[in-house]
């Protein structure tokens, strides 16, 4: 077969037909790199050699309802993955360097090796001995749990034909996994694909569940083609900061649960620890009379979460003030000011705004705008919020505050924390139910205003 070159972005995928310092898809620099592809020739021949495909119908398939998932024993995993790992479903973990990927991982091999399911972790990047120090460390060195460090696809897919009671394996990292039938190093877009393509491959055909491990950009994203992600049944984030010790398991796509839901850790010198009552866990330091601080009743999924948002509003020297955001998005933040200026009055121009949602959690949710607002109007007022209370609503750009979805569970958990009062939208329809609190309606930004006043 004839060869040629193409070049690929390693950041978003794109190909052209020469180097070129930008990608014209994506916007990255030095970001190009030559691959030799091969030209096969004309699929004629290979039509004659092909076989008809055998196709069944639903009505035919008789579904066992036996072992349909793997509860890892892991409920913050088993929560996100919904419910547990399907058997042949591909799952992909991604994550910032450092941030516990692996970690997690290998305490989930030791949990479904203690349920006797026959579990390999594969390193591309560790030797064995120190998967084995890691173990120790982590207090589960004398699990069963199979080790091997190879980068071989051919090797490793192999080994999955051939082991049919394998149930999970875990292939840390897919960019350091390569073919020898291609021509270019791993950890570019021809190896990661192809090398994800021949494991899922295996891995359906022998009914057992795959995760990899991905490696992050710079922007977050998980490196190599974008195909990668549609071809997965599953995408996890693994997110955090570093200068915190809670870590977020997220799902971004999962085909057999929903996409929306997270799990709660912590960081300790022995691993990772679950989180049952994450509220509770990021509230412990509060202190409620300080003077821009406000408490966030959040949905991360079907869980109720409350938060602790922090603002400080200060004169600013600078020509063009700071805006600093940690947490939220920082449109956001600057739509809300001008709201807050323009149909409140509430003097923010000329004054550097810092806000920060304490944990490290990142909230994406525009139920979030009504506990901003209050905190950067106590910031500015110097006058702390109503004790025990929580806020959640979206504010419009007519400064109307929004209904929000599921506001009886933030409710009820405001309620089993101790909280006394909460801050929300009017509702549409007459609500009976007695939720334990007082509730406190409002239906633009100004009545909002004029309620915290009455209060101070």
């Amino acid at each position: 077969m004839a060869k040629n070159s193409q070049y690929h972005c390693q950041q978003c995928g794109a190909i052209s037909s020469k180097w070129t310092g930008k990608c014209e898809a994506c916007g990255a620099w030095n970001s190009i790199v030559e691959e030799q592809i091969s030209i096969r020739p004309s699929l004629a021949k290979s039509a004659r050699l092909a076989k008809k495909i055998e196709i069944s119908y639903l009505a035919d398939q008789k579904t066992e309802h036996k072992k349909v998932r793997m509860m890892s024993g892991m409920s913050e995993f088993d929560r996100v993955t919904g419910g547990g790992i399907v058997p042949g479903s591909i799952l992909l973990i991604g994550g910032d360097p450092g941030i516990g990927k692996s970690t997690l991982l290998l305490q989930l091999a030791c949990c479904l090796s203690q349920q006797k399911r026959h579990t390999v972790y594969i390193s591309g990047e560790e030797s064995a001995n120190q998967l084995r120090l890691r173990a120790q460390r982590l207090g589960v060195v004398n699990n069963k749990i199979g080790i091997a460090t190879s980068t071989d696809v051919i090797e490793i897919t192999e080994t999955i034909r051939r082991t049919s009671e394998l149930e999970l394996i875990i292939i840390d990292s897919i960019q350091t996994m390569y073919l020898p039938t291609l021509d270019s190093s791993p950890g570019t877009v021809s190896q990661v694909r192809a090398s994800a393509q021949e494991l899922i491959h295996a891995a359906k055909a022998n009914n057992t569940a795959l995760i990899f491990v991905g490696h992050v950009t710079k922007d977050g994203a998980i490196a190599g083609p974008r195909v990668l992600e549609h071809m997965v049944d599953s995408v996890l984030h693994f997110e955090g900061d570093r200068s915190h010790h809670f870590r977020i398991l997220r799902g971004i796509k999962n085909r057999f649960g929903a996409t929306d839901e997270i799990g709660v850790f912590e960081m300790t010198a022995t691993g990772l620890n679950q989180i049952a009552n994450p509220s509770e866990l990021f509230l412990t330091e509060r202190k409620s009379e300080v003077a821009g601080t406000a408490v966030f009743a959040a949905i991360e999924g079907s869980r109720p979460l409350l938060v602790e948002i922090e603002a400080l509003v200060a004169h600013s020297s600078l020509a063009s003030p700071r805006r600093n955001v940690v947490g939220w998005e920082s449109s956001r933040l600057s739509m809300l000011t001008a709201v807050l200026e323009a149909r409140c009055g509430i003097p923010l121009s000329g004054k550097d705004i810092f806000l920060n949602v304490a944990g490290g959690l990142k909230i994406q949710e525009p139920a979030a705008d009504l506990a901003v607002a209050a905190a950067l109007i106590s910031s500015v007022t110097d006058c702390p919020l109503p004790k025990r209370s929580i806020f959640f609503g979206e504010i419009a750009l007519s400064a109307q505050i929004r209904q929000v979805s599921q506001p009886e569970h933030r409710l009820k958990e405001a309620k089993k924390l101790g909280f006394k009062k909460a801050y929300l939208p009017k509702p549409l329809k007459k609500n009976d139910s007695n939720p334990g609190l007082i509730l406190s309606y409002s239906e633009n930004l100004s009545d909002f205003i004029d309620i915290l006043n009455g209060m101070s």
